[in-house]
């Protein structure tokens, strides 16, 4: 799993406007899907680095489908969001994109995007967070590409001098922390600060851990502000208030070194860390030093943030077959694994974790079992711009500003003037 996953763009707040404009008319896309080869040519636009490993992985389904021409596009994904939401307004799209859920939202309120085909997939072969971040009004609009779940990973050398395992509530959490601060680390853990928005996705982890929401079940009404809520930002405060995280890192890229170092001994942290610590270290210190697990449960239990990126066909396409057969294929297990060995983004599909290819790292038995329960940010349009204000105003709690309730109050009256967006 690469960094490219946490570092796409906020969508631009121009977005929500244009959404606006734009309006909600979206209609099913009727034709069922066959079996026959997928003919013509299909505009394809992606972010990222994917885009420069995508052409080659789609040759075999190109083979298998002689008369199809894949048309890959690769956007910068810090502009992709903004270049589709163009194209979407000028009705000049590709036929299929890939989206983000952390700003799909923005773009499927546009009512731009195709609904799933009834029978082109079986929703319940997907993790189901991943999924759900597609359907909107009991409809899908995307299939998922690829998931991931962040997941607790720490020293497994200083908890075993400790004689401790991995903490399994939040109160054994608060001495583990501890307990690696006695075996030499700095910081018992670290704690996502300073990224804005991401720092609010963190922080809804510790909300459902405490059986609270941002947003209710239909997603209408803000309740950022619930007493389940605040106690959950108080939790997440402590840690720094009692001295157990630094207020001033590590940042991202800085995970590595500060964990290596025994500068920090746990992290809530993605599936690519494994990865960075072997460039950084090697398979041997790794194999040695790394261990993993589904994060400590709250008084509602155990959940962790969801990433995930979804495959979506555009109404104004001009081979919207074409991009259903692909997006088929993509959802078979085979494809998945392949899509992993070949690129290492984790399969959204529950089956394709059975190859060996990954059920043979046991690292990543926890990060299985959190993509069960992990959970997404609020589907809103807004909730770019709520998030990141929240994210920005929680470093008053860890700081010893500002109380969490402070805090929450402020962040309520900003996301109400801000509203949903649907």
């Amino acid at each position: 799993m690469s960094i490219k996953h946490l570092a796409r763009t906020a969508a631009l707040l121009a977005a929500t406007s244009l959404t606006v404009s734009l309006g909600l008319a979206g209609t099913a896309f009727a034709q069922a899907i066959d079996d026959a080869p997928a003919t013509g040519a299909l505009q394809v636009w992606i972010g990222g680095a994917e885009g420069e490993k995508l052409p080659a992985f789609l040759a075999d389904f190109e083979k298998a489908n002689p008369e199809l021409d894949i048309q890959v596009t690769q956007i910068p994904s810090d502009q992709f969001d903004a270049k589709l939401l163009t194209a979407i307004a000028a009705g000049t799209v590709p036929d299929l994109v890939r989206v983000y859920s952390q700003s799909q939202a923005s773009l499927m309120a546009t009512g731009a995007f195709a609904a799933v085909p009834d029978g082109l997939v079986n929703p319940d072969d997907f993790f189901p967070g991943a999924y759900g971040t597609n359907v909107k009004g009991g409809v899908a609009y995307g299939v998922p590409m690829d998931a991931y779940a962040t997941f607790f990973q720490y020293r497994k050398d200083l908890a075993e001098k400790a004689g401790l395992s991995a903490p399994k509530t939040w109160d054994e959490m608060k001495t583990f922390a501890k307990a690696m601060q006695a075996q030499g680390a700095t910081w018992g853990l670290g704690m996502d600060i300073g990224y804005d928005i991401y720092n609010a996705q963190g922080l809804n982890e510790y909300v459902h851990q405490n059986g609270g929401s941002f947003i209710n079940a239909d997603q209408t009404q803000w309740t950022i502000n619930s007493a389940e809520n605040i106690a959950a930002l108080e939790y997440w405060g402590s840690f720094f208030t009692e001295g157990l995280a630094s207020p001033d890192g590590p940042k991202f890229l800085d995970t590595v070194p500060w964990f290596t170092t025994n500068e920090i001994a746990g992290k809530d942290i993605g599936p690519w860390f494994e990865q960075w610590l072997v460039d950084a270290n090697g398979r041997d210190w790794v194999d040695q030093n790394l261990g993993t697990a589904i994060m400590p449960a709250g008084p509602a239990g155990s959940f962790s943030a969801l990433g995930s990126g979804s495959l979506a066909v555009l109404k104004d396409g001009k081979n919207q077959t074409a991009a259903w057969k692909l997006v088929r294929y993509w959802s078979q297990p085979a494809t998945q694994v392949a899509w992993y060995r070949e690129f290492g983004s984790l399969p959204a599909v529950k089956a394709a974790w059975d190859d060996p290819a990954i059920a043979g790292n046991a690292l990543l038995n926890a990060e299985r079992e959190a993509l069960l329960t992990a959970v997404d940010i609020p589907q809103v349009p807004t909730w770019n711009q709520v998030g990141t204000y929240l994210g920005q105003q929680m470093e008053l709690v860890a700081r010893g500003q500002a109380t969490a309730k402070q805090v929450l109050d402020d962040v309520q009256s900003f996301a109400e003037s801000a509203g949903v967006g649907n």
